[in-house]
């Protein structure tokens, strides 16, 4: 097992690609702590996972209950060998059509609730520990109507190397996750049927992603075979990131 004797933070671990994330550090032998906003999403989450888990209740754009859940989190088990700071929103803000609060929610969840949760869980890390961001290839793209997230995830690519050259000294590996089209509960909700369609159209593997396949780069990023990777962005996208916008021959465009 990959992870065995390490423990692992992980916030937004009550569903998606948290959870699913959840579920393979277990299964590699780890203990693992779980933050999300949701209660009963949270009881059901640790239910799944078992003893070796432990679930606590913090917003992550919330720096007190999140520094108390951390520190909740490694009285059980200890100190954090593993911090993967997932919790995440998506948000439409269309030009001529967003609120200054609209914009900044996304933008406080997004990057300034990531830069606090390292923040909060730095006093809890072991020297030698690995920090693991989850982005998004979105972060390079100019999506209509995505500036406040498509900003946030390019600030974590840089945030990623800030904070890789400042933890060095402790042996602290920092590295970025981009998903691209993954199939979770977010994707269902935001994604209509000309948003799959097109997706499926430009990705070259023609499918999207699902959570597992992000919880196998975090527990790669996680183990010791990552150990000189530090300050990379991992895209995990099916080739999507590569392609960009690639017109695929053998395919009928969306519609046609």
């Amino acid at each position: 097992m990959r992870l065995a004797n390490k423990t692992a933070l992980i916030t937004g671990g009550n569903g998606g690609i948290g959870l699913a994330t959840a579920k393979l550090f277990v299964a590699e032998g780890a203990k693992v702590v779980i933050t999300g906003r949701n209660q009963a999403t949270l009881e059901a989450a640790a239910k799944e996972l078992g003893p070796n888990a432990l679930a606590v209740v913090a917003d992550a754009t919330d720096i007190a209950a999140t520094e108390a859940a951390f520190a909740k989190g490694a009285a059980k088990f200890g100190k954090y060998d593993i911090l993967f700071a997932n919790a995440g929103i998506a948000g439409g803000t269309p030009l001529g059509g967003t609120t200054v609060e609209a914009f900044e929610k996304v933008i406080s969840t997004n990057l300034t609730g990531v830069f606090f949760t390292v923040q909060s869980a730095l006093p809890h890390l072991k020297d030698n520990a690995s920090i693991i961001l989850n982005g998004s290839v979105i972060s390079v793209l100019g999506i209509p109507g995505y500036s406040a997230y498509g900003s946030a995830k390019a600030g974590l690519e840089l945030l990623t190397k800030v904070m890789a050259v400042e933890l060095a000294e402790f042996g602290i590996n920092v590295n970025n996750i981009a998903p691209g089209a993954i199939e979770t509960e977010m994707a269902k909700f935001a994604h209509d049927q000309a948003t799959r369609a097109a997706y499926n159209y430009l990705i070259p593997m023609t499918r999207y992603g699902t959570p597992e396949e992000i919880a196998d780069a975090a527990v790669f990023l996680s183990s010791d075979e990552s150990r000189y990777i530090h300050g990379h962005t991992l895209n995990v996208d099916g080739g999507f990131r590569a392609a960009g916008l690639m017109f695929r021959g053998d395919k009928a465009a969306p519609g046609g």
